[in-house]
Formats: C-alpha cells, structure tokens, sequence
C-alpha cells in the first residue's frame, strides 16, 4: 500500500492524518465525520466554536458542501484553484455544526501541493484541516514542525518538504451582500478584484463570519514578540540587554549593536520570500531561550498585508 493509500485509510477510519499545503502543513480528517473532528479540536486544543476550512480535490466538489453558490464563486474557483484562497459560502444542512462552529456558512478550498491533491483525489471526499499545531501558537511549515508540536496526536505525517508560500490562505466571504476578505494571505485583494470586477472590502463587519485565524491572538511563539519600525530596534535591544536579557532580532538590517546575548537573524526584503520563512524564523527563535524576540514592522503597502497581520497577530498572543 502506497503511503497517500494508507493516509486515505486512514481518513476513511476517522484518524488524523497531517499533510503538506502551499500554505501550510494542514491537520487532517474526514469533514464528514463529526468524531474524527472532534479529534482534530482535543489535539489542538482548539476552541469548539471556531470553524473549520474543508479541503475539497476539485472544484466540481463545491455542490457538496455548499449551497446557493454564487457564479462568482465558480469564476474565483476557475481563477484561483488549487491555490491558496478560501470561498467562505453558504453550508449545505448536511454540513456538520463542528465544522462551522454552528454557524450557516463554510470555509472551502482546493490546496495547490501534490501530496495534498494526490491525497484528496484517493479520499474522494472533503477532509477538514486546520494548521497542524497547538491552536494560537506558530503554524507548521515542514514535517518536522507538526511531529514536534503533535507528537503521537497524529496517525500519519505526509512529508511534502517546505511549503511554498508559507503563511495560511486569503479568506473571503462570499455569503454577505459584497465580497470580503477575512483573512489577508499572499493571494492579494487587486488580484482578486479582477475577477471579481471590483477590489473587496478588507474585514469583518458585525454579522461577518467567524472564520480560522481571525482572533486578535494567534501564530504566536511562546517568547514575547514585539514590532517596532526598524530604526528603534537597536535602542530596544540595547534597553533590554542593559536589564539581563536575551534577545532575538528579525530584521533586514544588524540592529547596530553587538553583544554576545543578542541573536539576529536576517529578513527577506521582499514580501513573498519574507513570507516563505516567517514561521520557520519564529520557531528557531523561539528555541533559543531568549527573553524577548523583536522584528522589524513590515512596510504598510498592500504588498505585506497579509505579513503585517501574521505579525501582529503573534504579537498579541505571545504577551
């Protein structure tokens, strides 16, 4: 038995099963089965009322799982999948409460990684999977990163190597009266304006959504992280190397000063490339004991968006 036959099985049999995406590696399990999702919620430690993206092997899978579909969404759909965009659309009955957090609408996707589409075309079905690491703290880009933070949680590990874009997919509702983006990610609001013929709004309003990876707090490393604009970051260094710390610094630029319990590590200048290694940096950063991790705020320009929210996000949730 080949090894995507076995994870299928193991799909079928409502076990977890973690897999590689462009964005990030996914924890997998039959969508349609409410206690196999249940397992994803207790090994994460996620929160019940926090939705769930289905990952789908084609678009023709979209009449599953979703109803009163827009022709936009079949247009987006064309456009953009596989890839890393997620249709948030109106759930058919049948769709489980835990996978939507109890809500009438879905999160839906086709993920652009072989591994991924090989695996969802054997299962022939929807499998629901969240980032395969502890809810709130940094998602995983590589095998190695699921098994460190799930251990034996996690029936199979799929090694696809690092993932390509490495931040998690651009959410957009499509169940509201006008598309918007719920989640930035590295599939960028102009390109989806043309499609859709018009730029989307940015954010949630009242009767939005809940949607993955929407609270204030998330893909935070257990060391604080703070952002601050490159030109502050050696007098912040230097402050907290004056009180006995330790400190990590994430920035394109050395922050002009030398000490042997400051640690720097260089930051891609540009955005996709920034965003390939983000998670990975966090994570070796956060390995080194060190008492605070500071990273040069991005560029505000549409270009870093997605970015600028993954790092303010983390900020908030590792204090």
């Amino acid at each position: 038995m080949s090894e995507i036959s076995r994870a299928a099985a193991l799909l079928r049999a409502g076990e977890l099963v973690a897999f590689p995406t462009e964005t990030v590696y996914g924890l997998g399990t039959d969508a349609a089965n409410p206690q196999a999702i249940a397992k994803i919620f207790a090994a994460k430690g996620r929160p019940a009322d926090h939705p769930l993206i289905v990952h789908l092997p084609d678009a023709s899978h979209l009449e599953r799982w979703a109803a009163d579909i827009p022709e936009v969404a079949h247009r987006l759909a064309a456009a953009f999948w596989p890839g890393p965009l997620t249709l948030i659309l109106k759930r058919r009955p049948s769709v489980s409460d835990a996978i939507t957090g109890g809500q009438d609408t879905v999160g839906l996707r086709v993920p652009n990684h072989p591994l991924a589409l090989q695996l969802l075309r054997e299962f022939d079905g929807g499998v629901a999977a969240p980032s395969a690491n502890r809810f709130g703290r940094i998602s995983p880009t590589t095998a190695a990163h699921v098994r460190e933070d799930l251990g034996d949680a996690v029936a199979l590990v799929l090694d696809g190597g690092p993932c390509a874009v490495g931040i998690e997919s651009t959410i957009l509702d499509l169940s509201g009266a006008a598309p918007r983006i719920l989640r930035p990610g590295m599939l960028d609001a102009l390109a989806i304006g043309r499609v859709l013929g018009a730029v989307p709004a940015f954010g949630g309003t009242a009767d939005a959504p809940r949607v993955s990876g929407s609270l204030e707090a998330h893909y935070a490393p257990r060391t604080p992280l703070q952002l601050a604009a490159a030109t502050d970051l050696g007098a912040i260094a230097a402050r907290a190397l004056d009180a006995g710390q330790r400190v990590a610094v994430l920035a394109p630029h050395a922050p002009g000063i030398a000490h042997e319990r400051l640690v720097w590590r260089v930051a891609d200048i540009d955005p996709e490339r920034f965003a390939h290694d983000l998670y990975a940096r966090l994570r070796e950063l956060d390995s080194l004991s060190c008492n605070l991790i500071l990273v040069a705020a991005p560029p505000d320009d549409e270009a870093w968006r997605a970015v600028a929210d993954r790092l303010r996000r983390a900020a908030a949730g590792s204090k």
